[in-house]
């Protein structure tokens, strides 16, 4: 098959061939050499935003560091305002990738990756996907994600779709009416893996299962399930694993840092040591040793368009104990889990259907610092926020035409403004709960 998916990037300006040369050449370094190997690109990204990124510069206070210790470490919170004050010296919004974040964790904002960084990023990914038999410039995709229901923005990411030999299922209505639909795509097309959020593909296994179905025996193609941006259990990969009839990969990033870990063949939630270093702290900012629970710290080396040196990502884990420098383990993930929200219609909506509601309020101002969403009853609402300034009625009003286009209508909200929002245990706000029984 034509390699659609890597001359889409290629043609995008990321330069995919350099970029997965050089990730050849980081693999091939020895396990022996790696530490030294870490602690390089470690001084040399931070020597770069401190001589070229005058943000940096201010959060550091200085242009000089003396141990890695002495760094601040980076909250979502330092990255709330206009981009282009964040950009180092030689970047613009014409020459970077420029996204925005997800804003699961409460705190939403918009970050640029260099072009070569990006596609590392990718290089990276295909590779991981490679371990277990997926190319994805051959593979068929099953998607289950949310996608924008604007006419443009809907047609563009339909495009990517195709670019990149992928089928989705919008995950905004997943009411038993609406799988039925899914699983007789899965009855005619020859998909090769399923890609997507966790709690919605947890839930088509749990319509599987009250059908008897097993995935795999309508959908012989099928080799294997990645799932991604939400917590997976244990006990929802067993279901998973059953009713799929394939094995279960489990995949753990940030759309603004990288693939953070990936299940490799011998099923170890492996770090990706190639791109990012990855510390547990303490609450002292004290780096803890393998098998100690703490704070998930990244930082991104070859981003130089945009600092993320010591960069909470608002998780708590744990690195197993057989850890190495080249190859360290996650051994348990605390956090990003995502309720379902239950509509008056009997529609089912994974909380993280309320990104694409919340976009809409996420501006490059900054204005917006935090936000939660809380389903106080089955029609109402309560979105909590923290701003410079009080949403307006013509926000309020696009908030609702969002709501009204990705959920549905006749749905509840009121908008509280606050001081602060309350945090959970691990100093993360989730941005959907539900509060039904």
């Amino acid at each position: 098959m034509f390699p659609l998916f890597d001359l889409s990037l290629q043609m995008n300006g990321f330069p995919m061939q350099e970029a997965k040369a050089k990730l050849r050449k980081i693999q091939s370094i020895s396990e022996e050499d790696y530490e030294a190997f870490i602690e390089n690109k470690k001084q040399e990204i931070v020597h770069f935003h401190l001589k070229n990124n005058s943000s940096y510069q201010k959060l550091v206070g200085k242009t000089t560091f003396n141990t890695w210790h002495d760094l601040p470490i980076m909250t979502k919170k330092d990255f709330q305002k206009p981009l282009v004050e964040r950009l180092s010296n030689g970047f613009s919004l014409k020459n970077v990738y420029v996204n925005k974040t997800s804003g699961s964790s409460g705190d939403p904002f918009i970050f640029a990756k260099d072009k070569f960084s990006h596609a590392l990023t990718w290089a990276n990914i295909i590779h991981r996907f490679g371990w277990h038999g997926i190319d994805f410039n051959s593979s068929y995709q099953a998607r289950f994600y949310g996608i924008p229901l604007d006419f443009i923005s809907n047609k563009k990411e339909r495009f990517k779709d195709f670019l990149g030999n992928r089928f989705r299922f919008s995950i905004f209505d997943l009411s038993d009416v609406v799988l039925e639909r899914f699983l007789k795509d899965f009855e005619t097309k020859k998909f090769d893996y399923i890609n997507g959020y966790t709690s919605s593909i947890i839930l088509f296994a749990k319509f599987l299962q009250q059908k008897n179905i097993v995935l795999k025996n309508i959908c012989p193609t099928l080799k294997v399930c990645v799932v991604t941006s939400e917590m997976l259990f244990d006990e929802d990969k067993i279901l998973l694993e059953k009713q799929f009839g394939v094995p279960v990969v489990n995949e753990y990033g940030a759309s603004e840092l990288d693939l953070i870990a990936f299940q490799n063949p011998e099923d170890e939630w492996q770090v990706n040591s190639e791109t990012l270093f990855v510390e547990i702290l303490d609450e002292n900012n004290t780096a803890l040793p393998y098998g100690k629970k703490g704070r998930i710290v990244v930082t991104s080396l070859y981003n130089k368009a945009h600092p993320f040196i010591r960069y909470d990502i608002g998780d708590i884990g744990i690195l197993d104990e057989k850890s190495t420098p080249k190859k360290p383990i996650l051994q348990q993930l605390i956090g990003r889990t995502n309720d379902i929200a239950i509509l008056p219609s009997g529609k089912k909506s994974p909380g993280l259907t309320f990104y694409y509601v919340t976009k809409s309020i996420i501006e490059d101002d900054g204005n917006v610092k935090e936000f939660v969403i809380k389903q106080t009853k089955i029609d109402t609402f309560e979105i909590e926020y923290v701003s410079k300034t009080e949403l307006n009625q013509e926000q309020i009003h696009k908030i609702e035409v969002a709501i009204a286009l990705y959920l549905e209508k006749g749905l509840i909200f009121t908008f509280v403004r606050k001081e602060k929002l309350e945090r959970n245990k691990s100093g993360k706000l989730k941005q959907f709960v539900s509060l039904l029984k």
